[in-house]
């Protein structure tokens, strides 16, 4: 069979995993999870992971795969991916990758830059300046060594300055410099056929984050992040921890912050994620091939995407 793929991209609380279940029930499709929280387990409420019923009714990659207290990348998502693809298309199946981890979606399709392997004593020496210092003290350090990438970077964001100045200590050169490495042969020759899952009404959107959060709460998102921390060894600086809302929940249980605070920022939180989403898509249209705009808010925006994957798989046949 011919290795092919389908993209189904969209920000946070866009309808993507219920719209992937539409077309799983009506082709026969297998779906890869494209989610940097979704991979860890025993991280369900916060991660809005589809139900025990939801990933019965389809096969689903991906999901449940390492434990909070590990990472997984891009380049391991790039792999494991790309294996996934061979298998589903040898089964006759066409795959269907679900997500709104945009740097995932790039890796697979551009291929990975040639970038410095982490150096476990040089982050923490990051870490420990930054317990002393504070952030914005290491962003204001970025700032001298490479200012393109500190002007992209807020000064609070541990993670991204984490990685940028242990790329520009351990290379030498700029951020830009280091992602400009990558060779064109990298890049996946495949055909993939690009949904991306967009709302009209940044408002709307807004409030479904909001009322997702509050069920989540409901839920028992709390008791969920209570019960990691007594199951694994974890940091705040972990990937999994990270993760929007278990930050949050993490400073609401050590005491740093009370439960309005804790809900305000957890929903700030994906909001600001949601926009990035957003700007990461609209950059990928303004450089991959014919991506296909869903408005995620019309009615009937399940079958249109239902309509573009049946023509696009009869192109494939």
């Amino acid at each position: 069979m011919k290795q092919h793929a389908v993209f189904l991209m969209g920000p946070t609380a866009s309808g993507k995993t219920a719209a992937a279940l539409a077309v799983a029930s009506q082709f026969p499709v297998e779906i890869v999870s494209v989610d940097s929280a979704l991979v860890y387990r025993d991280m369900d409420i916060g991660t809005a992971k589809p139900t025990a019923t939801e990933l019965a009714s389809c096969p689903q990659h991906l999901i449940n795969i390492v434990s909070p207290e590990e990472s997984y990348s891009a380049a391991q998502f790039r792999s494991d991916a790309l294996t996934l693809i061979n298998e589903i298309c040898r089964r006759g199946r066409t795959p269907i990758l679900v997500g709104g981890t945009m740097l995932y979606f790039k890796a697979l399709h551009d291929g990975l830059s040639d970038l410095p392997q982490a150096d476990g004593a040089l982050r923490e020496e990051i870490e420990q300046a930054a317990r002393e210092k504070g952030w914005p003290a290491l962003h204001t350090d970025l700032a001298e060594l490479d200012p393109e990438a500190a002007a992209r970077l807020n000064p609070n964001d541990a993670q991204r300055i984490q990685r940028a100045l242990e790329i520009v200590r351990l290379s030498g050169q700029s951020l830009a410099e280091n992602y400009n490495k990558r060779s064109p042969l990298d890049e996946t020759p495949l055909p993939f056929l690009r949904i991306a899952l967009e709302p009209s009404d940044r408002a709307v959107l807004h409030e479904r984050i909001a009322q997702r959060f509050d069920a989540m709460l409901t839920a028992g998102f709390e008791q969920e992040v209570r019960k990691l921390l007594t199951q694994y060894t974890l940091s705040p600086n972990m990937a999994s921890m990270r993760c929007v809302g278990y930050r949050q929940m993490w400073e609401y249980i050590n005491g740093e912050i009370d439960f309005e605070q804790m809900r305000f920022k957890g929903i700030a939180a994906t909001r600001q994620l949601a926009k990035r989403q957003i700007t990461w898509m609209r950059q990928f249209k303004q450089t991959w091939p014919e991506v296909q705009t869903v408005d995620c808010l019309q009615p009937d925006h399940q079958a249109q995407i239902l309509e573009q994957v049946s023509h696009w798989a009869l192109q494939q046949q």
